[in-house]
């Protein structure tokens, strides 16, 4: 086979893809930069979200633990309120209890005292006596 003569029309065309080729390199590069520059800025919004979302959440705990701490102390305070309440009836309700104690006591000895010797003669009175 033989070599042909360059054709002088499509040695120009030629020449004219590479520039072209070339310009398409370099938008290829600028649309490459531009895609980086806004991956990191999709990156930045990112990270920015995500901070503000820990920051969110940091203060939803913060206000959680602090009503957590109030409803406590709250029902400490009412705890404690309800016991010395308890523990007040209970020492009146121990001294209303011995003062009726020794009132009944006190009732019984004054009732026996009054009946024992009618009780000693009835006693007296079976334990002599015989029937048939």
């Amino acid at each position: 086979m033989a070599k042909e003569a360059p054709n002088p029309r499509l040695t120009g065309t030629c020449s004219l893809n590479l520039t072209s080729d070339r310009m398409a390199s370099n938008r290829g590069q600028g649309g490459i930069q531009q895609l980086l520059a806004a991956e990191q800025e999709a990156q930045r919004i990112v990270n920015a979200a995500k901070n503000e979302k820990m920051a969110r959440l940091k203060q939803a705990k913060e206000e959680a633990e602090k009503e957590i701490a109030e409803y406590r102390a709250q029902m400490e305070y009412e705890f404690q309120k309800k016991v010395s309440e308890s523990t007040g009836d209970s020492g009146a309700n121990v001294k209303r209890l011995e003062k009726e104690t020794e009132a009944k006591i006190h009732h019984l000895k004054t009732e026996a005292g009054r009946i024992s010797e009618d009780v000693v003669t009835m006693l007296l009175k079976y334990v002599t006596s015989v029937k048939n």
